[in-house]
């Protein structure tokens, strides 16, 4: 069986389907364009992997972010964040956006007589992987009867998943761009899948985040699960919702913690040096 559980969006134990077409056109049907997911040394290849399976578990993992986008349902769980929304303003999904602190995958956006009433970020993130996934990519299009044009299948090069790395980049990413949605008093949601999330509560303190999410806070963390369906196919289904603000992230970054830790080091060398010739007089 082949770890490689959905290529080019589409679910590879269906072996009914037209392989030969879906691989040679290379589409992304969340994009409705090419998979940009290239190999460096063949640009003309996309890769076009969107989940694996991956470890003794056997846990069906995304790696790619676009496979988020599916149905557009993770938009439609953000509506209620767009608290200036009214009935009859158009809604608009805006890509790539740059703000302080970096840019944003997505924003949705009310808009009314051609004017933005009010805005909520997106943020996507899948968990990046370690090692390559094309010679596993290889294995299958054999297996699907698919012409390959190298001998990577024959590679024992193997991949993994980088936990630590996938979860403190996009905490300290978020860490520089929630800052800026709080400055406009609006909402930024991190969306990813639920067992990124259970890493990071074993790894970073979560214990402070607010279960159900509060609509006050600047930072929302929306989870999916994958569930499979009757025609092998995965569906997102959101699994949680969890919120905080600036001073949260910080906290699960440790960032307060160590700050105290400073406070009590200078403190403690300035009460070291206190005497007689310290004493300030204006005479």
């Amino acid at each position: 069986m082949s770890k490689i559980l959905e290529l080019f969006g589409h679910p590879t134990e269906s072996h009914d389907r037209d392989w030969q077409r879906i691989v040679h056109e290379q589409k992304c049907p969340f994009l409705e364009r090419k998979c940009y997911k290239v190999r460096k040394s063949d640009p003309a290849n996309s890769i076009g992997t969107c989940t694996l399976l991956y470890g003794k578990e056997e846990r069906t993992i995304l790696i790619c972010p676009v496979r988020l986008i599916d149905r557009r349902k993770i938009f439609i769980d953000c509506l209620h964040l767009l608290t200036k929304h009214e009935p009859g303003n158009e809604l608009h999904i805006v890509p790539e956006i740059s703000v302080p602190g970096g840019s944003v995958d997505y924003f949705i956006v009310s808009v009314r007589e051609k004017k933005v009433m009010d805005f909520v970020g997106v943020e996507l993130q899948t968990l990046d992987t370690t090692g390559t996934v094309w010679p596993e990519r290889q294995r299958l299009l054999r297996e699907l009867g698919i012409p390959r044009h190298d001998d990577a299948e024959h590679s024992q090069k193997s991949f993994g998943m980088n936990w630590k790395m996938t979860a403190k980049t996009i905490l300290v990413q978020i860490h520089h761009k929630i800052q800026t949605f709080e400055y406009f008093n609006r909402n930024l949601v991190l969306v990813m899948q639920d067992c990124l999330l259970l890493y990071m509560n074993n790894t970073f303190k979560f214990s402070h985040m607010r279960t159900p999410a509060s609509i006050g806070d600047s930072m929302h963390l929306h989870t999916y699960r994958l569930e499979k369906q009757d025609d092998d196919s995965f569906n997102l289904v959101l699994d949680s919702r969890i919120s905080a603000d600036s001073e949260g992230i910080e906290i699960c970054l440790g960032l307060q913690a160590d700050a105290k830790i400073e406070m009590k080091r200078l403190i403690h060398d300035l009460q070291r040096k206190i005497s007689k010739e310290t004493l300030f007089s204006p005479l």
